[in-house]
């Protein structure tokens, strides 16, 4: 059978926000590697000097694009940059530019957002809410468009502990509306003052801004063909284009990045609480899925006055994976991804209790660090690991809410969106996360870990180098054992 996707793709023009970023540069690649769009416009402004089409210009030595490039060497043509910005008003895209996407785009695709869980709540709202607004607003005026999809997140009712396919504005003490009224009436500074006011239970700008957006949705969609992909924390691919590839050090893989440094030697987490990591390929499969299911429903939805179909996005009851499990498996396989700059053996104690992390740090990494400072100022160099430290426990404080949590969900609309998939379509376009191998998952993440976090060689001489250097700190912590006894 031939592939629906690929067909429903052929000869589409796309308008995607969030271009730059590690979720969207996936969706961008998939789209050009495996369908035949006719033309990708990418909103991306021009950063530290560097223009918006120099950024595109420089995926060409991305390694994330290198098999797309072997394949299609001019497929980067395909991709257009429209100068905008979240934060700007009318989101800082030229009247000539929305004339063109008016005119043109079929397909809208909004992975734009401020992932950073202490962003001040004036810049989340800006970017994460106001732009979603904004986003609706503009699609109104597409004349072709067939289908909307809206990235949120599985976090965006984290204040309930069982989250449905379905929207929650009972979750929010003040609505949408207030609140983009109050920004626009107020200074930031007074605004960020609200902030806890405003957020009520919410435990972060990120995950109210993100639930705000969701209202937005749900109140002025109107008849667009528009749905909402809600993924867990997302993480390096499973296996496309290459496997474990990841560019950013977030939520879990800041666990696994700095205990495989060995520098995080305890954090605030929950054993037997489950981790609702997902891989990055999936999500953007999905999303490309998403946006045909809903341009083939959205007569369907139209004739019913049917709210946005929301698609939660999370490891499948059947196929969990537990907090426990994360962190085992990540020493399973310490050696195989063994990193030659580690400072210290690679470990990971774990405390579901708060101020008990805390106490805990002071010994496994306050002190040791301050240890550590010393030496290199003795040797005339910059100490760094208090001010690293000082970074990782403010990390840490902002995870500790998911890390600690439990929350369960329901996925009936990605399932039945799974099983209406043709054979070539399930094949080409895989997110069956029931089917993942979670242990051969991170056997490839860490390993990519290695190499596109921690940039370092991906032969196995450097590997084995990176044994070597792990052996040496067991072999000297047992000798520092035999001295004392």
């Amino acid at each position: 059978m031939e592939s629906q996707i690929k067909e429903f793709y052929k000869n589409k023009t796309i308008f995607l926000t969030g271009g730059s970023g590690f979720l969207g540069r996936v969706v961008i690649e998939k789209v050009l590697r495996a369908t035949d769009a006719s033309r990708i416009y990418v909103m991306i402004r021009s950063k530290r000097g560097i223009s918006s089409q120099d950024r595109i210009d420089g995926w060409k030595t991305d390694s994330l694009f290198g098999e797309l490039l072997k394949i299609k060497p001019q497929a980067l043509e395909r991709v257009v940059p429209i100068s905008g910005d979240c934060e700007e008003p009318d989101l800082g895209i030229s009247a000539e530019d929305r004339k063109l996407l008016k005119n043109e785009v079929q397909v809208v695709i909004h992975c734009a957002a401020t992932v950073n869980f202490v962003e001040p709540l004036h810049k989340a709202l800006d970017i994460n809410t106001r732009a979603t607004q904004l986003m609706l607003q503009l699609a109104k005026e597409m004349s072709r468009l067939e289908g909307f999809v809206h990235v949120s997140t599985a976090f965006s009712n984290c204040v309930i502990k069982h989250i449905s396919e379905r929207f929650y504005p009972d979750n929010l003490v003040v609505d949408a509306d207030k609140v983009l009224k109050m920004r626009k009436e107020s200074d930031n500074t007074v605004f960020d003052e609200k902030t806890s006011t405003l957020m009520g239970k919410f435990p972060n700008t990120y995950t109210f801004t993100k639930a705000l957006a969701e209202q937005i949705i749900q109140r002025e969609s109107g008849d667009l063909p528009v749905c909402i992909f809600r993924p867990g924390s997302i993480v390096a691919t499973s296996k496309e284009p290459i496997s474990g590839w990841i560019d950013n050090i977030y939520g879990p893989i800041a666990v696994l990045y700095g205990s495989g440094i060995g520098v995080l030697r305890i954090a605030p987490v929950s054993d037997k609480a489950f981790n609702h990591i997902v891989p990055v390929d999936y999500c953007a499969n999905t999303i490309i899925a998403c946006v045909m299911q809903t341009a083939k429903e959205s007569a369907e939805h139209r004739r019913l006055s049917a709210p946005p179909t929301i698609y939660n996005y999370v490891p499948h009851k059947s196929n969990p994976i537990t907090n426990e499990e994360f962190i085992n498996t990540f020493l399973k396989y310490r050696y195989n991804a063994a990193l030659e700059q580690a400072i210290w053996y690679p470990f990971l104690h774990t405390t579901s209790i708060h101020w008990m992390f805390k106490i805990i740090a002071i010994f496994y990494h306050t002190i040791p660090g301050y240890a550590i400072d010393l030496v290199l100022k003795l040797r005339g160099q910059k100490p760094r690991l208090i001010k690293l430290y000082k970074k990782i426990h403010k990390s840490m404080d902002a995870l500790s809410y998911f890390s600690t949590g439990f929350w369960t969900y329901d996925t009936t609309n990605i399932e039945r969106l799974w099983q209406s998939l043709s054979a070539a379509d399930k094949e080409q376009f895989e997110f069956n996360i029931r089917q993942l191998d979670w242990d051969n998952y991170f056997k490839n993440a860490l390993v990519g870990l290695r190499v596109y976090l921690a940039h370092e060689d991906p032969s196995e001489e450097s590997i084995e180098r990176g044994r070597k250097h792990l052996k040496r700190y067991v072999c000297n912590a047992v000798l520092q054992c035999k001295n004392i006894s």
